[in-house]
């Protein structure tokens, strides 16, 4: 019998309680233990997903020897110093999107993880997909002919969210929704964008709540990106081609990819593959990295994660969106613990 590979999760919030659900759906993986900045989050939170380990600081679960990948589920604003202590513990490790809040910090993090040889990658968990594999062949397949534009959007009336209102959590819906429409287009159109135009409205804090961004490819191609966190959308991706379109229903988990010719009749149909919850494969994937001895998915490369956050680095100057861990080091800890995680 051989052991079950062993995950920590950073944070207690949420989305750390949607990967605890997937891992204990999962053959061959375990969470091994937890951890909060409070004794009594990772406490409860142990006890509702049955994890026999729980620690009150990052510290104590970046130094169990046991864990063998840390996945941090923590605020945006709080990714670089998490990952960092991980990294610098020597643990492997998977971060939740946004990867960090800007392309800087994601450097530093990629240059860590490679002095102290260990795997890194975001745990942008649509890139994972089967679906997604699927897409990629649909398009290679030319069944559309060329392809000249993408359209993506996600959008959630969400913005009465802390994470989304405060600036010091690396708010906004570009971040939090936009990093997946501008994920689709990457998956779509690959990464030679050579111009960027955009438009936001923001709250009275300065963070974006709706954005449209619009990018221009070496290519000839294009792409238009939307989100909003105040309102409902399709959730949708488009792919436009001269013999026809395909359309990719929830771009955040795809449901499904349809296939249409020019005259509007489907003339394929892929549908979503039986899941946990979707993020077993992100988990899969890493182990298998892991195994390998690579220090990155290929699903994700440090490289992708880079030009998206390039992008929105760009795309946050245009609007004139900025948090204040760029303007200052003097952080706030308890608001992001707060928010946790």
């Amino acid at each position: 019998m051989f052991d079950k590979r062993k995950v920590g999760i950073m944070g207690t919030g949420e989305i750390a309680g949607t990967m605890a659900r997937t891992i204990q759906g999962m053959r061959g993986v375990v969470c091994h233990a937890v951890a909060s900045r409070t004794i009594e989050k990772a406490e409860n939170f142990a006890k509702e997903f049955k994890i026999k380990n729980y620690y009150g600081s990052y510290e104590e679960l970046c130094k169990d020897p046991k864990v063998e990948l840390i996945y941090v589920a923590t605020p945006h604003s709080a990714h670089f110093e998490n990952v960092k202590l991980a990294l610098e513990n020597g643990k492997n490790v998977l971060c939740e999107k946004s990867f960090t809040l800007n392309e800087a910090q994601a450097k530093e993090l990629f240059a860590i993880a490679e002095k102290n040889n260990v795997f890194l990658t975001e745990a942008m968990w649509t890139r994972f997909l089967p679906l997604a594999a699927k897409l990629k062949e649909v398009v290679a397949g030319n069944i559309i002919g060329d392809i000249s534009m993408v359209m993506a959007d996600l959008s959630y009336n969400i913005a009465w969210k802390q994470r989304i209102q405060d600036p010091s959590l690396g708010g906004g819906a570009l971040l939090d929704l936009g990093v997946y429409g501008l994920n689709f287009a990457s998956l779509v159109l690959g990464d030679d964008v050579t111009d960027i135009q955009t438009q936001a409205v923001l709250n009275d804090k300065g963070i974006d709540l709706q954005d449209t961004v619009c990018l221009k490819y070496r290519s000839g191609q294009m792409a238009v990106v939307t989100c909003s966190a105040t309102a409902f959308g399709p959730c949708k991706g488009i792919i436009y081609g001269a013999n026809g379109h395909i359309e990719v229903q929830d771009i955040n988990n795809f449901a499904d990819i349809c296939v249409y010719n020019n005259a509007g009749e489907k003339i394929a149909y892929y549908k979503q593959e039986k899941q946990i919850t979707g993020y077993e494969y992100e988990v899969t994937a890493a182990f298998k990295a892991i195994g390998e001895g690579w220090k990155e998915s290929p699903e994700m490369t440090h490289i992708q994660t880079l030009k998206i956050l390039d992008i929105m680095d760009f795309v946050r100057k245009q609007t004139g969106v900025k948090f204040p861990q760029e303007e200052s080091e003097n952080a706030e800890p308890e608001q992001a613990e707060n928010a946790e995680e």
